[in-house]
C-alpha cells in the first residue's frame, strides 16, 4: 500500500521512473554495484540516484533523520565516471561507491557542524585526509550524516544542528553514538558505506546496534587529520559497513601515512598492503581466542546478549577456532578505574579551529558556551571537557596529562593486556560490544547500559572490531567484539570475515524496503 502510494505520489508529481529495475539497492554491496556499472545494467547516475531516491522518500519521512545534507555535486561525478568507463579510463578501487559521510569530517564543499548549531555555515578549505583519499579513490561523498553533539554521547545521536536520529531497526530506541547517523543511514542502505570516528564507543558502538562492521585500528595506522576532535590521542575515524569485505576495500583507502597527523609516524610501515586477502572463510582454523568474562557476565546484563554471545563461542569452535575461557587480564578493575582521560578537548579544538583559518566560527569552543548554543544534554559534558587551558599541550599542563603513547596509566594498562594474550597464547580477545540492547530514545541516558566498547581499546591504543552477533528482543541488533594486538587489523578481518560467512547474521531493518527507482535527483544537473 505504502509502495503505490509513493508511486501515484511522484506520479502526480511528474517524476518519472527509471528502466533498470533489476538492481537491488537493499544490501547491496561495492561489488555488486561495480558489476552492474560494469556490465551495463545500470549506469553510475542510476546507481547514485536510486540511493538519493531512497534518502528522499525514507528518511524524513520516517523520522529516522540519519543524513544531515545531500551533496547536490554526486550526480556530476556520477557522470564523470560514466564518461570514463565509456571512454575506456582506468578508475579507482572504489569507484561510484556513494559514501556516507560523518558530520565531523571535514569536506570542503558541504558543511562541517561536528553537531553543533554554532558551526553550520562551517565550510573548511579541504577534504579530511580520509575525505580526500576516498574521492581519490573514486568514491562518491554522497552526504553527511547526523551525529551526537561534538561526539560527547556514546548514549545517543542528538545534534543540535540537526536533531535526533533514530535506530533503523526500531525507530523508539537509540542508534547509540556518536556515529548513530552514519550507522543508521548505512543499515537502511542510504548508501553503500560509510564513516564513522571513535574516541571511546561511536564506531563499534552505533555498528553493534545497527548489524554493522565497524572497526577502530590501531592508533597511528589511521589519520585524523581533518576530522573535528574530541581526544585527540584517543580519536580514531574509520569505516562502517554492512558487510566484512566492504570495510576492508574502504580500510585498504584510508589507512596508512599522513604527514598532517603526527600520530601516523608510530604506524610507520606497519600497514599491510591489502587487507582484502585476510578474507578467508576458513581464517577462524587454527585461531586462539579469549573469552573475556569480565565484560559478559556482569550484573546488568541482559540474558538475551549474554545468549547470543555464548552461541557465538560455540559457531567460532565450529568454525574451527579454540576458546580460551576464562582469559583474565592482571589489575583489570583496576585498569578500568583508573584516571586515564585527559579532558583536552578544548586544546585540541583550538588547534582544529586554527586549521579553518579566517573563516573559523568561533576561535574557542568555550565561546559557544557562554552563548548557550548547544544542546541542554551537553552543558555537563562541555563544562568537563572544555575545563582546560585554551593554547596549552596537556603534556605542559599543571598538572600534566602526558599524550600517548606517553601516559603512565594507559601503558600499564596495554602492557597487562598484552601479557595476558602472551601467556594464553591467543590471537585476539572477544566480548559483547553491548550486553545490553539499544535502550529507548526517551530514556537514552537513564537505560544506558553494557557498553563495552569504551574499556579496553580506546585506553590502550589496541586495535578492534565489531560483527553482527544476532538478534535479541525479535530485531534489535547485538555486536561481537574482536580485539588484537597493535597493528593485527589483518587478524581482526580474517577472524571477523570467517565468522560473518559462517553464521550469516546480517538482515536489513523492515522498515526501509526497495522502492520503485524514481528518477527525482537523476533529472538534476
Amino acid at each position: 500500500m505504502l509502495k503505490s502510494f509513493i508511486t501515484c505520489m511522484f506520479f502526480l508529481l511528474g517524476v518519472t521512473f527509471s528502466h533498470a529495475q533489476n538492481f537491488q539497492f537493499v544490501e547491496a554491496t561495492i561489488d555488486e554495484l561495480q558489476r552492474a556499472i560494469t556490465s551495463g545494467e545500470m549506469t553510475c547516475r542510476q546507481i547514485v540516484s536510486g540511493y538519493l531516491d531512497r534518502i528522499s522518500v525514507y528518511d524524513q519521512e520516517t523520522k529516522l533523520n540519519a543524513i544531515t545534507v545531500i551533496n547536490r555535486s554526486a550526480l556530476n561525478k556520477a557522470d564523470e565516471i560514466d564518461a570514463a568507463l565509456a571512454a575506456g579510463e582506468p578508475l579507482g578501487p572504489l569507484f561510484c561507491a556513494p559514501i556516507l559521510v560523518k558530520d565531523n569530517y571535514d569536506t570542503h564543499d558541504l558543511p562541517t557542524t561536528g553537531g553543533s548549531i554554532a558551526m553550520m555555515n562551517n565550510y573548511p578549505p579541504d577534504d579530511a585526509f580520509m575525505v580526500q583519499k576516498l574521492r581519490e579513490a573514486d568514491a562518491i561523498v554522497l552526504a553527511k550524516t547526523n551525529m551526537a553533539e561534538w561526539a560527547f554521547s556514546p548514549r545517543q545521536t542528538t545534534s543540535s544542528s540537526y536533531g535526533t536520529t533514530a535506530n533503523a531497526y526500531d525507530l523508539t530506541r537509540v542508534p547509540a553514538g556518536s556515529s548513530g547517523g552514519t550507522a543508521s543511514g548505512v543499515a537502511a542502505s542510504f548508501g553503500v558505506a560509510g564513516l564513522g570516528t571513535d574516541t571511546g564507543n561511536s564506531i563499534r558502538g552505533p555498528s553493534s546496534h545497527l548489524a554493522l562492521f565497524g572497526i577502530r585500528s590501531t592508533i597511528g595506522l589511521t589519520s585524523r587529520d581533518g576530522v573535528i576532535p574530541l581526544a585527540w590521542d584517543r580519536d580514531i575515524a574509520g569505516p562502517m559497513t554492512r558487510t566484512v569485505t566492504d570495510g576492508a576495500k574502504i580500510f585498504n583507502v584510508v589507512a596508512g601515512y599522513d604527514p598532517k597527523d603526527a600520530m601516523t609516524e608510530l604506524g610507520g610501515n606497519k600497514r599491510k598492503e591489502d587487507y582484502t586477502q585476510f578474507l578467508n572463510e576458513g581464517g577462524l582454523k587454527g585461531k586462539k581466542i579469549g573469552v573475556v568474562r569480565d565484560l559478559v557476565f556482569t550484573p546488568d546484563a541482559d540474558p538475551a546478549i549474554t545468549a547470543l554471545f555464548i552461541q557465538a563461542i560455540e559457531d567460532l569452535k565450529r568454525g574451527g577456532a579454540t576458546i580460551i575461557d576464562p582469559f583474565e587480564i592482571d589489575n583489570f578493575v583496576a585498569h578500568q578505574q583508573a584516571e586515564n582521560f585527559c579532558p583536552r578537548f578544548r586544546y585540541d579544538m583550538h588547534e582544529y579551529l586554527k586549521s579553518l583559518g579566517d573563516n573559523a566560527p568561533v576561535k574557542d569552543v568555550m565561546e559557544i558556551y557562554e552563548a548557550g548554543a548547544f544542546s541542554a544534554y551537553i552543558k555537563g559534558g562541555l563544562e568537563y571537557f572544555g575545563s582546560g587551558p585554551l593554547d596549552v599541550h596537556p603534556n605542559d599542563q599543571s598538572p600534566p596529562c602526558m599524550e600517548f603513547p606517553n601516559h603512565e596509566g594507559r601503558n600499564a594498562f596495554k602492557s597487562d593486556v598484552e601479557a595476558a594474550m602472551d601467556k594464553y597464547d591467543v590471537d585476539a580477545i572477544i566480548y559483547p560490544s553491548w550486553t545490553n540492547p539499544p535502550a529507548p530514545l526517551m530514556t537514552a541516558d537513564e537505560d544506558y547500559k553494557g557498553d563495552n566498547s569504551q574499556i579496553i581499546a580506546p585506553a590502550t591504543g589496541m586495535p578492534a572490531a565489531t560483527v553482527p552477533m544476532g538478534f535479541s528482543h525479535g530485531n534489535l541488533p547485538a555486536g561481537l567484539q574482536i580485539l588484537a594486538r597493535d597493528y593485527q587489523e589483518d587478524i581482526l578481518f580474517e577472524i571477523a570475515y570467517a565468522y560473518e560467512q559462517l553464521t550469516k547474521h546480517r538482515k536489513p531493518p523492515r522498515r526501509f524496503p526497495e522502492i520503485e527507482k524514481v528518477t527525482k535527483f537523476a533529472k538534476l544537473k
